[in-house]
């Protein structure tokens, strides 16, 4: 009985230890839907952003656990944790949240707190739902828990470079807060501005806490600046405080510009009533809100949440919407999961068992057993939710990223257009636009007017100089020669010429006041190295660079350049002198082909003349050798329009009009032609252009600090020791003179500006070969982005249109043209075949018509004389009929004397012929009569 006893206690402690396990293992393993879910809340309560979340997240648990079609039969539970502003506080509640087994948590707002808790879901498998942290730098890749159910501020900075780049601005200072958030964002906006040709000209961080001194202190430093763009993206809860100080120091007046980033308008739109003061320290301002479609649901979600009791605020802004949204993208993404088969489970973390006594209690953290099934189920949901499309892309943000963009006056805030990836700026909601194909050419892009601080709607230009009291320092090239394009001055403001006239001019166009002073760059010995002095204005020495300098590709690398004010361009100058016409120079006004052509059709048109006249006119009637002289004479005389001889025949007066015509043409071709051989100057060297310069071994000179010489170098590849240097005009004619047999120079390579010039005051003794090898002008330079290169530009324009460039440049450049361009070679002059064909082949073509004309009527004339003089009558019987005998073929002989002879003779002839034919019939017509 003891025995039995014993093993029956031991059986009963065995069948209760295993139905322990059993069951145990049975609740680890379970396969049916909880009757409870954990989510969790981690944000600010007390906060701009907070105040809306939660409600939202109120709002949407209510409705999932009412709703019947989605986690049916299972409560949704949330806990909230309060960040209270503080990133530690915030670490803290997040970890404590993990210990209570929740299977996805909604937030957090903060960017750095997202960014230590990210590593903390990734290693226990909950997903982060954040509705409010928009930092960039929250990569998928880096933490794939984290998953932003907002837009990335990655989108919203590349809306502001949009902006920026509408009105054309340049240049804008950042003002942000000194976090994850505020750094990282505003290092996407300068890639942003950078691929505009835009950037940030300063990034004024501030701390975040920064005081009202902190914060005079950074805006009194910016306000010295260039630009009058100001990019503001700090706190919803702090912002306001920026443009408090911003209003004491005068800057929110007319010409600046403030864009702010998102929080603005979370701000206005989550006060209880926005007073006129807030509105008109706001006049002006341009605010960017994430876009949420303007549907029925969402105003009356809106409304509900006014009615909804303990609620601290009874104005929303779009957060409310995201973190409602949030909620149920985790309960469709969990009820989905459920469905396939997922287990909401959780389980200690294994690197979290061993804590070494520590009082934090880590292992008490715990890890979602489906969290790398339940994640992608996430990812791949898709749903309209009240702040509009939910559903990510490849790279885990949400798609249709768009804003609306404002413009806060004192009567509130106005929608002057939308931006959103899909077509940048845009009138219309991008709603509309997702219908229609994609174009963010800059024509489609379009924004309403706004109403700049200061009340006025003409766009600001967006810098102003700086207010340091420092005048803009430009520099001015110390010219030894061409002083008339700029030189030294005794007078005010000690510089003088075309350029500088140019330059003062176009500064007087602008719309505000440029102080500046000019300073003289060379010793005044030789002229100065032009790239030098580009080179001391990239490296921030000076301001400008103004003078004649050339816009060259290596110097637009460093500088920006305005519109060129003065075409130029390299040339090639050589010397000329007069050489002595040929003896035979009356043969060089037509080619070799033109004079044989010629000649021949002389000849043929004589002896088309002679063949029309023969028969008419008894000028070309005699001896074959008078004959011939007479086509000879008749056809060389009508070159000058001497011929004795009178044409009497229709035919033969329409070919002669023609020719004589054509003579005419002819003459005065040569005559011209012959003229400019004969006073031509030709060139005394054997360049020709650019090419033959190559080619050629001798020396060439170039002007002191001119960019020819690395042009030559460079792109021509001749050799550095073939270059010249020259200090001036009179050592250009010094070194052209004496050639390269005499120490001097085969030809000068400079630009047309300054070699105009010195042809003219050398009286032309000098000629340009070729043409123009390069294409540039002279160019006003500036600092890199120095938005004063753009208004200077369109100065310059203004300055062309109204004429007043042409005025300054006849000031000070006077010249005499010289010579029409220089032939290269005399026989350009030459005139060819092609110059007069036409007229050749209309006279052959009526010379051809006459001549067939012609022979038809002699044809037809023979026709009717053959017959007669082939039958002849019997004179014994007269009664019987003439007879007609044919030849098999008749003598050329006899037709050249039918042609030969006159045409009075032939008539003649015919008019006999037809008598007798007639006679002939009568007595044909008395014989067949009866007696």
């Amino acid at each position: 009985m003891e025995v039995l006893g014993v093993k029956g206690f031991f059986l009963l402690i065995l069948y209760l230890w295993f139905s322990k396990k059993v069951v145990g293992s049975t609740n680890s393993s379970v396969s049916s839907r909880p009757k409870v879910v954990k989510i969790g809340a981690l944000f600010t309560v007390d906060s701009v952003i907070g105040k809306s979340a939660k409600p939202g997240i109120m709002a949407a648990v209510e409705d999932v656990n009412a709703n019947n079609t989605i986690l049916s039969g299972i409560n949704l539970e949330v806990i909230y944790k309060d960040t209270n502003c503080s990133g530690f506080v915030g670490t803290v509640e997040a970890l404590q949240l993990m210990e209570n087994e929740v299977f996805a948590a909604i937030g957090p707002q903060s960017s750095g707190i997202a960014h230590i808790i990210s590593h903390v879901v990734n290693e226990l498998h909950v997903p982060l739902l954040s509705f409010g942290a928009t930092d960039p730098t929250l990569s998928s890749l880096q933490y794939p828990y984290f998953v932003r159910t907002t837009h990335s501020d990655y989108f919203q900075m590349y809306a502001v470079a949009d902006l920026v780049d509408f009105y054309r601005w340049r240049q804008v200072i950042a003002i942000f807060v000194d976090d994850d958030n505020g750094r990282n964002g505003v290092s996407v906006l300068g890639d942003a501005l950078a691929k505009k040709r835009g950037k940030i000209s300063y990034k004024a961080a501030l701390s975040p806490g920064a005081t009202e001194s902190n914060i005079s202190d950074l805006l009194n430093g910016v306000n010295l600046m260039e630009s009058r763009v100001f990019v503001l993206h700090v706190n919803p809860d702090t912002g306001l405080d920026i443009f408090n100080v911003a209003k004491n120091l005068g800057m929110m007046k007319s010409g600046y510009v403030w864009i702010a980033t998102d929080w603005l308008p979370s701000k206005l739109d989550s006060m209880e009533t926005v007073d006129t003061d807030t509105l008109k320290l706001l006049q002006g301002v341009v605010a960017l809100r994430h876009h949420t479609p303007d549907t029925n649901l969402r105003k009356s979600f809106f409304s509900r949440l006014k009615n909804t009791k303990g609620v601290e605020t009874s104005r929303f802004n779009s957060y409310s919407l995201y973190a409602y949204d949030s909620v149920w993208l985790a309960a469709y993404a969990l009820d989905t999961f459920l469905k396939e088969g997922g287990n909401v489970s959780f389980s200690s973390d294994p690197k979290l068992v061993n804590t070494n006594g520590s009082m934090l209690h880590l292992s008490s953290l715990r890890v979602f057993d489906g969290g790398p099934s339940f994640l992608p189920t996430l990812l791949r949901m898709n749903f309209s939710g009240l702040s509009g499309r939910i559903q990510f892309d490849p790279d885990n943000n949400l798609i249709q990223p768009s804003y609306d963009i404002l413009n806060i006056g004192e009567s509130g805030s106005r929608r002057v257009g939308y931006w959103s990836n899909y077509s940048g700026l845009s009138v219309l909601a991008p709603e509309i636009l997702y219908t229609r194909p994609p174009n963010t050419s800059s024509s489609n892009q379009k924004l309403f007017n706004v109403l700049w601080p200061g009340e006025t709607i003409n766009t600001p230009k967006g810098w102003v100089f700086p207010n340091n009291g420092e005048p803009l320092k430009i520099v001015v090239p110390r010219r030894v020669s061409y002083l008339g394009f700029v030189s030294k001055d005794k007078n005010p403001p000690g510089v003088k010429g075309y350029c500088i006239d140019v330059f003062e001019a176009a500064i007087n166009l602008l719309p505000y006041s440029v102080p500046r002073k000019y300073i003289l760059y060379g010793d005044g010995n030789r002229n100065p190295d032009y790239s030098q002095l580009v080179n001391e204005v990239a490296l921030n020495t000076y301001d400008a660079a103004v003078g004649d300098v050339t816009i060259v590709p290596n110097r637009t690398r460093i500088l920006d350049f305005t519109q060129p004010f003065m075409e130029s361009g390299l040339v090639v100058v050589v010397p000329v002198k007069e050489i002595k016409s040929s003896p035979w120079a009356f043969l060089k006004p037509f080619t070799a082909q033109m004079w044989c052509v010629t000649g021949a059709f002389f000849l043929f048109v004589g002896a088309v003349v002679w063949i029309l006249e023969h028969r008419h006119n008894p000028e070309f009637r005699g001896p074959p050798k008078k004959q011939i002289m007479t086509i000879f004479w008749f056809t060389f005389s009508t070159m000058f329009f001497s011929h004795r001889e009178n044409t009497v025949s229709g035919l033969g007066r329409f070919v002669l009009i023609i020719w004589l015509f054509v003579v005419l043409i002819i003459n005065s071709s040569y005559t011209a032609s012959l003229t400019s051989i004969l006073t031509v100057q030709q060139l005394s060297s054997q360049i020709e252009g650019v090419e033959s310069l190559i080619s050629s071994t001798q020396l060439i000179g170039i002007q002191d600090g001119s960019f020819a010489k690395r042009y030559l170098i460079d792109e021509l590849n001749i050799q550095p020791s073939r270059i010249i240097s020259l200090k001036d005009p009179k050592a250009y004619v010094d070194a052209l003179t004496r050639g390269p047999k005499a120490g001097g120079v085969m030809a000068i390579v400079d630009e047309l500006p300054y070699i105009e010039l010195f042809m003219s005051s050398t009286d032309c003794k000098f000629r340009t070969v070729g043409q123009e090898f390069t294409k540039s002008g002279w160019g006003f330079g500036f600092q890199r982005d120095s938005p004063l290169a753009v208004d200077m530009s369109t100065a310059i324009l203004q300055l062309s249109e109204n004429g007043d460039l042409q005025k300054i440049h006849d000031k000070w450049i006077s010249r005499h043209d010289c010579a029409a361009k220089v032939n290269d070679d005399v026989d350009s002059n030459e005139l060819s075949l092609s110059s007069f064909w036409g007229l050749f082949l209309i006279c052959g073509i009526a010379c051809f018509l006459s001549l067939i004309a012609f022979f038809v009527r002699v044809f037809c004339q023979y026709m009717k004389f053959i017959p007669e003089s082939d039958g002849e009558v019997d004179q014994e019987n007269p009664s019987d009929r003439p007879r007609r005998t044919f030849r098999s073929s008749r003598s050329f002989k006899d037709l050249i004397g039918f042609v030969d002879k006159r045409e009075k003779e032939i008539k003649e002839i015919l008019r006999q012929k037809s008598k007798k034919r007639r006679r002939a019939e009568s007595l044909d017509d008395q014989l067949s009569s009866p007696i």
